[in-house]
């Protein structure tokens, strides 16, 4: 028992980790892609990820690792996280670093209604009152004073939140049904193949593979930081750490990541908001806490009408 209680708390911590990383890329994404295709970027920073995870599968030689059903698994969460990068980092070309990571942490929000869909966990009345204070939150976020409609990268930045949402949710119904080494590597193999098809069908290629480009600081560091640290090892400590709690709860430790994201746009880049983007984000984090913290089911509700979200055995 107590042991099952430190892996907990070392998932948890690991996660929170996850999101530091996370949140301080999206200013090497976004310098990176001034100069490279963003499917390109994805699909060379996924390449490099899983040739470092294939490796590490080979040095274990352990023969059991594979099987059709991690490939089959791997696929399609490797598909789910094409598309929400896919969708943020071209986002990214028509957004802020800032409101691109606040919209993106929506996912929390998502992954309370697709756990009740997948996973029969019923969404508590906390869970619909965070819904509510994130949509308030979002259009204050992306509307100025004078009522200026969504950009597309802010859209772009929604549906990547969506499919994030499919991931964990996914992640937490099949981590446990395959080996976390293989499902890691599959993903990003499949993430980074579908994105150099995607590269040869929407975007200029032979611009991409100059390898002056390549040699530029903010694009190899940011391929080095974000292939080994954002996506190998981040990814791999969070299909692990979902062996150990639940989608809903990594979701809200996840919802970390775009106050990494801000702040790391305010200090770096000198990245401000407005006042009503202020209020914006500040409502679109507390509709992450408001969503799943437990305190906040016991406001909202009398003790004894509280339904408890059933897990799934």
């Amino acid at each position: 028992m107590k042991g099952d209680s430190m892996m907990k708390w070392l998932s948890d911590f690991s996660l929170f980790m996850v999101a530091l990383v996370w949140g301080t890329t999206f200013v090497f994404i976004q310098s990176a892609i001034d100069f490279l295709p963003p499917l390109f970027f994805n699909g060379v920073r996924f390449g490099l990820a899983g040739l470092v995870m294939f490796f590490i599968l080979m040095l274990r030689k352990d023969h059991k690792t594979f099987s059709f059903h991690a490939i089959g698994y791997g696929s399609v969460l490797g598909l789910c996280l094409f598309m929400g990068y896919a969708f943020q980092t071209v986002g990214l070309l028509y957004t802020t670093i800032s409101k691109s990571s606040f919209i993106t942490g929506l996912n929390v929000v998502f992954v309370q209604l697709l756990a009740f869909v997948v996973l029969k966990i019923k969404p508590s009345f906390s869970a619909m009152i965070g819904s509510f204070t994130a949509a308030l939150g979002l259009y204050l976020l992306t509307s100025t004073g004078e009522g200026t409609n969504w950009n597309r990268g802010d859209v772009l930045s929604l549906l990547c939140a969506i499919a994030f949402a499919f991931h964990i949710v996914l992640t937490g119904k099949l981590a446990h049904q395959a080996s976390v080494l293989m499902l890691t590597t599959v993903q990003f193999f499949t993430v980074s193949i579908l994105s150099f098809i995607g590269t040869l069908l929407l975007e200029n290629w032979q611009k991409a593979f100059q390898l002056s480009v390549f040699m530029k600081s903010s694009v190899f560091y940011s391929l080095l930081v974000t292939s080994l640290l954002a996506t190998a090892a981040a990814f791999f400590i969070q299909t692990f750490a979902q062996k150990y709690t639940s989608p809903p709860k990594v979701a809200v430790i996840l919802s970390m990541e775009p106050v990494f994201g801000v702040l790391t746009a305010f200090f770096w880049v000198g990245e401000r908001l407005s006042w009503s983007e202020v209020a914006g984000s500040v409502l679109i984090f507390l509709s992450m806490v408001i969503s799943e913290v437990p305190i906040f089911q016991h406001f909202f509700l009398e003790k004894g009408r509280i339904n408890k979200p059933k897990e799934r055995s």
